[in-house]
């Protein structure tokens, strides 16, 4: 159902950017699938591979060695309010004069590393690269652009893997859930895009980091029963 609900928001992501990944796609055609950074789409499509591949090899490390044990309500509490906190700290004193053009090797590979940390339940993929890329001096809209562009790759083949084990255990209940997800995730997520790339048009991301504060501090006074005591 966790990537059910991703496959259903990067279906949202490549409708949204949609020019985008057509301009990656010819960029690509052009260069005869090679490098070629001096053509802005195939620039922006070797980014975005540079970038996935960090994720991808931690990715299969966690897969081997599960990640349940994970899954407390202290450590998600700690994820959200940490990273909520470092994301108004980038967002502060981060410059805004780079696009996503503008990215070199270097800072794809910055952000694919810190893309990795979102294996972390509660740190939020798009959150945690988002703060890397305005610490890069990355423009906000670009920052997330960038971000939801960088989910593709690691999502589809995420939604590749387990809908072949859908597939093997022929379970008709999970795969009707899974569709549902997948709906619903696709029509709040787009709804949700549209709403965040006209905010960053004037606004910074403070909603989002009050959000984070908000809900790490509830989580971690639950985990701690101090909200059973001020009952």
């Amino acid at each position: 159902m966790d990537v059910a609900l991703h496959i259903g928001s990067i279906l949202a992501v490549m409708i949204y950017f949609s020019e985008e990944i057509w301009k990656m796609v010819k960029g690509l055609f052009k260069s005869y699938f090679l490098p070629n950074f001096k053509e802005e789409g195939n620039r922006v499509f070797w980014l975005v591979v540079i970038a996935t591949i960090p994720a991808v090899l931690a990715g299969l490390f966690i897969r081997s060695e599960g990640v349940e044990w994970m899954r407390s309500t202290k450590l998600v509490g700690w994820t959200i309010l940490g990273y909520g906190i470092l994301l108004f700290i980038a967002d502060k004193i981060g410059m805004t004069i780079r696009k996503v053009n503008h990215l070199g090797v270097l800072d794809a590979l910055l952000i694919g590393l810190a893309q990795c940390l979102a294996l972390i339940p509660g740190t939020s993929r798009s959150g945690i690269t988002i703060t890397m890329a305005r610490f890069l001096g990355m423009e906000r809209r670009e920052a997330a652009k960038f971000s939801m562009l960088l989910s593709i790759p690691t999502i589809i083949g995420a939604g590749l893997l387990v809908g072949y084990e859908l597939y093997q255990e022929e379970n008709l209940l999970s795969i009707i859930l899974a569709i549902d997800g997948i709906l619903y995730s696709f029509i709040f997520s787009i709804i949700a895009i549209y709403v965040v790339m006209w905010w960053l048009k004037k606004s910074t991301f403070l909603p989002f980091v009050i959000y984070r504060i908000c809900f790490g501090g509830f989580l971690l006074l639950d985990s701690y029963n101090y909200i059973h005591y001020l009952h």
